[in-house]
């Protein structure tokens, strides 16, 4: 039995599957996990991933910062933003974060994110934004980020 121990431990560990991924948005059904309004419009989409949990989506990115700021993001967790231009999902802490004035977003943060300075330079909503960094959306504790470095 205890020649087995240190395999059933590498077995548990490879489970895992590595860092969390995106789930797929269904904005016919999902709820925003802050103000529990419709998540139906994937432009301005963010979801928290942690390992054993069922994904939580938000509405507006503005409502993944507010959940994070009230320290609710579970541990192990990877907080992911929909590329505003292309809709694909991104590694919030890679993302590069505009607040445009003008752009209605669904509860009022106008703030939209992309995957980077090339897909925001060709999204023409995010022509009049300004830069916003990831500390003042998120706060000083930053984003959820579940520690493991790809790439």
């Amino acid at each position: 039995m205890r020649r087995l121990a240190p395999a059933l431990v590498l077995v548990a560990a490879g489970c895992g599957g590595g860092a969390p991924e995106p789930a797929t948005l269904d904005t016919r059904n999902e709820q925003c996990g802050f103000c529990r309004m419709a998540v139906s419009d994937a432009h301005f989409a963010a979801q928290l991933v942690a390992p054993g949990e069922l994904p939580r989506f938000f509405d507006d990115i503005g409502c993944l910062a507010d959940y994070q700021k009230a320290g609710k993001a579970p541990a192990g967790a990877v907080a992911f933003v929909a590329d505003h231009r292309t809709k694909a999902w991104v590694r919030a802490e890679r993302a590069v974060f505009t607040r445009v004035p003008g752009l209605a977003t669904p509860m009022g943060s106008h703030v939209i994110a992309h995957a980077d300075p090339a897909s925001r330079d060709a999204d023409p909503d995010a022509k009049t934004g300004a830069p916003v960094s990831t500390t003042e959306l998120f706060g000083p504790a930053g984003l959820p980020v579940d520690g493991a470095d790809d790439e």
